[in-house]
């Protein structure tokens, strides 16, 4: 280290001095001094019998040996980095009180603090902070190793097929079984966000559809819902989730409704798999009231079918029963459910609906570009 500070407090003395000739030849042997020290080291078979007997008496719980593997200035060099990344590390993790369990991620541009714990490896589970790609969601343990992975990675959007664009929102299709990675990681992440979520690593039998908002970056996760590709209880939502940074935005209420568009193209009525958080109750509750008024509004007969309603919404009839009942809009009188059209609430939604502003986000049910999977039997 000293013959390396010696050899730049020189090159500086010549630059100060405006030598250039000396400038030149001081960096020339330095050169010749680096390509001296790097030169090719022939690995032995003594070596390599020394780097098994380490690995089988250690496994893991050491670092592997590296003597013998390079010369002795690259290994100098890469210890003094790994030296620097520790402390730089250290430093990070002083800002978050140790508890055993992530309690930040940086996702892309956003520092997110987590609600719960998730599955991750424990090598990764024990840190204060993690680090996540937003596009690919490899999940990394420094902001060094992320801005080397970012500088190299190619994904700016999810894997699958984008079946809804409109404007610069996008819905992405993926298959658990042909992006089961991408997906494992997707549920990974979820957890960190959601109290009942039980699903990390099956994710074969599962859907996924992602929500982006596209800038020149590229697509940035906002949420998603997954669904069971054959679901013998009708269930349209396995697991349905807002990043908090687009909470409150209109995003959940987007995703119910992109769930239903689907469902409703598959000519059949869903509902989402039992128990919701509390957070997607409250917003579950919030669609299936703003569904039913905007029916009811236009709805000009004398006898309601609640059959029909399902039918034309896509909304299981016990979804729609129970937000009835907690509206006080139905009224079981001579052995029959009647259903009470409060013309009162139906103003007051259309009202807060006329209010909107331009910004409002909504589906755009003619940017859909998909048809439900075929079913193929196995004979």
């Amino acid at each position: 280290m000293k013959e390396k500070k010696k050899d730049r407090d020189q090159i500086d003395d010549a630059e100060k001095k405006g030598n250039k000739e000396k400038v030149r030849e001081l960096q020339k042997k330095k050169k010749d001094q680096i390509r001296a020290a790097r030169k090719k080291v022939e690995i032995t078979s003594e070596v390599i019998e020394k780097l098994n007997d380490h690995r089988q008496l250690y496994d893991k719980a050491r670092q592997p040996l590296l003597e013998g593997l390079t010369s002795n200035y690259d290994l100098e060099l890469f210890l003094a980095a790994q030296a620097r990344a520790s402390e730089v590390m250290e430093e990070e993790l002083k800002k978050y009180p140790p508890n055993g369990q992530i309690r930040v991620i940086e996702f892309g541009r956003y520092e997110l603090d987590t609600w719960y714990s998730s599955p991750y490896p424990e090598e990764y589970a024990r840190l204060a902070k993690l680090y996540i790609c937003e596009f690919c969601l490899k999940y990394m343990k420094s902001k060094t190793i992320l801005k080397r992975h970012a500088a190299k990675c190619v994904w700016q959007h999810p894997p699958g097929d984008e079946i809804y664009r409109h404007m610069a929102i996008s819905v992405f299709e993926v298959d658990g079984q042909k992006n089961k990675i991408y997906c494992q990681n997707l549920c990974l992440l979820a957890k960190l966000f959601l109290d009942h979520k039980t699903l990390y690593f099956d994710v074969e039998p599962f859907l996924f559809y992602v929500m982006t908002l596209a800038d020149s970056g590229g697509c940035h996760i906002v949420g998603y819902f997954s669904k069971e590709k054959n679901s013998f209880l009708n269930y349209n939502v396995s697991c349905i989730l807002t990043l908090p940074q687009y909470m409150r935005q209109g995003y959940g209420k987007m995703l119910i409704d992109f769930s239903y568009l689907l469902t409703r193209i598959e000519e059949k009525t869903g509902s989402p798999e039992k128990p919701l958080s509390d957070l997607g109750l409250i917003t579950y509750r919030s669609y299936w009231k703003g569904v039913l008024l905007d029916y009811l509004s236009e709805f000009s007969g004398k006898e309601l079918s609640i059959k029909d309603l399902s039918q034309a919404t896509g909304i299981n009839t016990y979804d729609i029963v129970s937000t009835f009942q907690a509206l006080g809009m139905l009224k079981y009188w001579k052995g029959k459910h009647l259903v009470l059209k409060r013309q009162d609430l139906i103003d007051e939604h259309m009202a807060r609906k006329a209010k909107r502003g331009p910004d409002h986000r909504e589906i755009d049910t003619s940017s859909l570009k998909w048809r439900p999977p075929v079913q193929v039997e196995n004979r």
